[in-house]
């Protein structure tokens, strides 16, 4: 969130950005989960959430995004202190699905290859500190030991050339103000969200044309 200045959100301007690894076809999760019926909760972090919020807010099956701020303590939890990379939280989305229609293999499969470049460490095209890595922050056991297999699974033989630094991590998530909630949908045309973050949208399309709303 550090390419141009975004409204509203105070970003500085970067220099000759890195462009993420997005977009490209890899294999789903191999191993089974068994998920309630019930709606259930997901969290992941992987650069700026305005992006991973929007992917999100366009599958099939997922009831709810809300951008915020995972792995740190309440009393840090803003945006102004979180962007300093000093309070230990990362940018995160919190995903409430329903796992009649949507899987958690899915949301994973989806994190993995269009949400963000899972080999970046620290952080996620121009952005960059520990707010921006990559990281799961599962909710049920089920959760957890998915995610590692499919980690694992990635590392063995990765797509991108290079094994995923994707941390599974324990945390409590803390919503991000008002003005970051439904960022991408709100402000298709600012800089930042029609370089970085539309791409994704394009991405989640061609590669899950049936989970794509």
């Amino acid at each position: 969130m550090t390419f141009l200045i975004a409204q509203n959100a105070g970003r500085l301007a970067v220099t000759q950005p890195a462009m993420a690894a997005e977009g490209i076809k890899i294999a789903p999760p191999k191993s089974a989960i068994v998920e309630s019926p019930a709606l259930q909760t997901a969290i992941f972090a992987g650069g700026c959430f305005w992006g991973v919020e929007g992917v999100f807010e366009h599958s099939k099956g997922v009831t709810r995004v809300e951008s915020g701020y995972a792995g740190g303590t309440k009393a840090d939890a803003s945006y102004v202190k979180v962007s300093s990379g000093q309070t230990g939280h990362a940018e995160a989305v919190r995903v409430i699905y329903d796992p009649k229609k949507i899987s958690y293999n899915q949301l994973l499969h989806i994190y993995f290859s269009v949400a963000h470049d899972p080999t970046q460490l620290n952080r996620q095209g121009p952005d960059k500190g520990t707010q921006y890595r990559s990281a799961i922050f599962p909710v049920t056991a089920a959760q957890k030991k998915a995610a590692g297999a499919y980690i694992q699974q990635l590392s063995v033989k990765s797509p991108w050339g290079a094994k995923p630094v994707t941390r599974i991590e324990s945390g409590t998530f803390y919503p991000a103000e008002s003005y970051h909630q439904d960022y991408m949908r709100n402000n298709p045309n600012d800089a930042y969200i029609r370089t970085y973050d539309a791409p994704k949208l394009v991405n989640l399309k061609r590669l899950f044309p049936g989970v794509y709303r």
